[in-house]
């Protein structure tokens, strides 16, 4: 199969529920979701289970319970598999719910620069656990392969980790990194 095939064929459609506590809205995210390719799996609120036979939740401004991946528009928890703004484009929601099924997670970017844009007044919370270790292990000047043994983790996925802070913090170099870090409160975490 061709590249270009590839690229043109369909991906596979999601049962999405949709949680909203106003029934318009819900309307249109159900609109949204056929319109994007997917199947609704109800218009229920979500609060009697109806999401068990859903891939993925989509939640409008609010936070439901379930154990299923959810998507919220204009309400964010960490908890979340992902969380956008109210008015994320429909690129954006497709992108978070095709994410979220297959278990990664999905914040939108800190600023209307988009993804990559400085803003060091954002919380450390960004961060993950695992991130903070590594950047402080950085912090303490050791290369990715001693993070590695130290962590008892791949090599990949300490590169990996590496790359996601250099994003998050928006920096160039492991030191531009750790200094962003420190200048972000996350020196509390980190022994230099």
């Amino acid at each position: 199969m061709s590249a270009a095939s590839a690229e043109r064929r369909p991906s596979r459609a999601l049962r999405i529920a949709i949680v909203a506590t106003d029934l318009e809205r819900r309307s249109e995210l159900a609109k949204l979701v056929v319109e994007l390719g997917h199947d609704a799996a109800s218009e229920d609120s979500g609060s009697s289970g109806h999401e068990a036979a859903a891939d993925v939740v989509l939640a409008d401004n609010v936070i439901p319970v379930t154990e299923k991946p959810v998507v919220t528009l204009g309400a964010e928890e960490r908890e979340q598999a992902a969380a956008l703004p109210r008015h994320a484009s429909l690129a954006q929601i497709d992108a978070a719910l095709r994410a979220v099924s297959v278990g990664l997670t999905v914040r939108s970017a800190p600023s209307s620069e988009g993804f990559g844009a400085a803003d060091e007044h954002a919380p450390a919370s960004l961060l993950t656990a695992r991130e903070v270790a590594i950047l402080s292990a950085i912090a303490a000047g050791l290369g990715n392969k001693a993070i590695a043994r130290e962590l008892d983790i791949s090599l990949h996925t300490v590169k990996f980790h590496v790359e996601s802070l250099l994003r998050k913090l928006n920096a160039r170099t492991r030191a531009e990194a750790v200094a962003k870090g420190l200048a972000r409160r996350v020196a509390e975490t980190i022994e230099v």
